[in-house]
């Protein structure tokens, strides 16, 4: 573009970039006052074709998804209570077992136990009973020996006390009276 220095005016060039396709005669169609009563009338025809699609196709369509969603929840609700009355069960009857093995095994137990009891006291009386005629055997051999020590005891102290006399004295006393002295003093 040329500038213009001087008085010069340049020459006035408005290209219109519009085409005139004829004028309207109002402004934004839609709100044309002669085009309102089709436009409301379309309107209506387009709104019941949309109500009866609406109606006819999509909504069975979506009620049917949300009736088998709710049927499958309510299936899975039923199938998890039965299988939550199932578990309550199969508790009930482990808590059940469980109890009876626990009785069963303090009886067994109890049943050992008074067995090993009455066995151990058999055996106790058997060992008394060995252990008392091992005691009477021994109080025998015992009274022999003390008889057969006082018996040599009393030969014993026969002769200490005739050797006593005799080393006191200087006389050899006699047996009798030795004898006599002993038992005397053996007595009491």
């Amino acid at each position: 573009m040329a500038e213009s220095h001087g008085g010069a005016k340049a020459p006035a060039t408005d290209a219109h970039t519009e085409a005139d396709g004829g004028h309207h005669s109002g402004g934004f169609p839609p709100f044309e006052s002669s085009t309102f009563a089709s436009q409301l009338v379309s309107l209506a025809i387009f709104f019941v074709l949309l109500y009866v699609i609406v109606a006819k196709l999509a909504l069975p369509k979506v009620g049917g998804a949300i009736e088998a969603r709710q049927n499958k929840i309510e299936g899975d609700l039923a199938e998890a209570q039965t299988l939550k009355d199932q578990s309550e069960a199969a508790l009930k009857a482990y808590e059940g077992e469980l109890a009876s093995a626990r009785s069963r095994a303090q009886a067994i137990g109890n049943e050992s136990r008074d067995k090993a009891n009455a066995q151990a006291e058999a055996e106790r009386k058997t060992l008394e009973e060995q252990l008392a005629a091992k005691l009477a055997e021994a109080e025998k051999t015992i009274a022999s020996t003390r008889a057969t020590a006082m018996s040599n005891v009393r030969g014993i102290a026969a002769d200490a006390a005739g050797t006593i006399v005799q080393q006191l004295t200087g006389v050899i006393p006699d047996a009798a009276s030795v004898n006599a002295a002993v038992d005397a003093s053996l007595k009491g």
